[in-house]
């Protein structure tokens, strides 16, 4: 399973939903939906900033993210982004291929 970060904010509608819900029933919501599609939801965090939901889960791969993303966005109270994060041992893996790389004007 890959890890991801999915960050929203909420639409004036999402809003409106969110206080007729309340947060604990809207974190069961997405919990469910993410068990729904075969992952594990670690996390989820409302917060008052650049976004009004952060969300850390384990989906099958990134064909899921995709589609959950879209299902999200489509129903239209929460515009939501879904960034796939890695370990340090990712990073490292990474490190190791070696790329060949020309930039502009080089």
């Amino acid at each position: 399973m890959a890890k991801f970060l999915l960050t929203s904010t909420y639409t004036v509608e999402g809003l409106d939903g969110l206080r007729q819900d309340g947060g604990t029933k809207r974190a069961e919501v997405i919990r469910a939906l993410i068990e729904n599609s075969g992952g594990r939801m670690e996390a989820m965090y409302f917060g008052f900033g650049q976004y009004d939901t952060y969300v850390v889960c384990d989906l099958p791969d990134h064909t899921t993210a995709a589609a959950l993303a879209v299902a999200i966005r489509a129903a239209r109270g929460l515009d939501t982004r879904i960034s796939p994060l890695l370990t340090a041992e990712e990073v490292d893996e990474a490190l190791r291929i070696h790329v060949a790389y020309q930039p502009p004007g080089a």
